[in-house]
């Protein structure tokens, strides 16, 4: 029997990066970003850096800026957010947490590229200032936006397709999805039922529902695993509702890139 495995930061770091660079759109918003920016020279790079380097140059930096932020945000609020009754105390934590791995980076791209310059104390003073209130201000305002979408939308617009199929009793948060005969098993936090389809229609019909097949005859839902054990070279994954999910293993590589198991 394996060992027991939490979601632990690195494992909520490694899946806040898999979501990134799986998210089409956003890596398109980056780079855009990183164009404009370095066909526009803000900062005064325009002065120092040719066009082709400064593109390069606000590239790596919005890159690795969204990154760090995203990734220490979302980790800094999953790990606060079971402990403390205000939400926007995790919130304002998480954003200065991002604040300060913006910092950071924002001082060591531009130690490597323009030098050491540590002379002006209050440049980097007003730098720090206004990194950490920006990086605060969008963190917040992510959130917001993204907790007013989920709160305000009907939700019949949030509902996955497959949802629509059980009896309205059961449409819960799905959970899993297993293969039992001509049928496939829907589970949801409010029940089971069974649906005369076929799992790879039903995984189809799980969007957008965050899933991943371990198995070939099983899905799970990312939000809904406990936990994670290796059994050889298999695992087995324990679901919030209590049940257990085999691995097999052809995807156990899979989920140690999801971060859901240890490398």
């Amino acid at each position: 029997m394996g060992k027991l495995v939490e979601n632990s930061p690195l494992q909520l770091a490694k899946r806040e990066l898999l979501e990134i660079s799986s998210n089409r759109s956003l890596l398109a918003a980056l780079l855009a970003a990183g164009v404009i920016a370095g066909l526009a020279g803000p900062f005064g790079t325009g002065d120092v850096l040719a066009t082709l380097p400064r593109i390069l140059y606000w590239l790596v930096l919005v890159g690795l800026s969204y990154s760090g932020a995203s990734v220490v945000a979302s980790v800094i609020f999953a790990r606060l957010k079971p402990h403390i009754r205000r939400i926007w105390i995790t919130v304002l934590m998480a954003g200065l947490a991002a604040g300060l791995v913006v910092f950071a980076m924002l001082l060591l791209v531009n130690t490597l590229v323009f030098g050491v310059h540590w002379d002006c104390t209050g440049c980097l003073w007003s730098l720090f200032v206004n990194v950490m209130a920006i990086t605060t201000i969008i963190t917040a305002t992510l959130f917001y936006v993204t907790h007013r979408a989920e709160v305000d939308s009907p939700q019949e617009d949030r509902a996955v397709r497959l949802l629509q199929r059980l009896p309205l009793e059961k449409r819960g948060a799905l959970v899993s999805l297993s293969v039992d005969d001509h049928y496939t098993e829907v589970v949801t936090t409010k029940g089971r039922a069974l649906l005369l389809l076929r799992l790879a229609d039903a995984m189809a019909e799980a969007a957008p529902t965050q899933g991943m097949q371990v198995h070939r005859s099983h899905w799970v839902a990312l939000d809904q695993i406990a936990s994670a054990r290796r059994e050889g070279q298999k695992a087995v994954l324990t679901m919030q509702n209590g049940s257990d999910i085999p691995v097999s293993r052809t995807y156990v590589k899979a989920l140690k890139e999801a971060g859901v198991l240890p490398g």
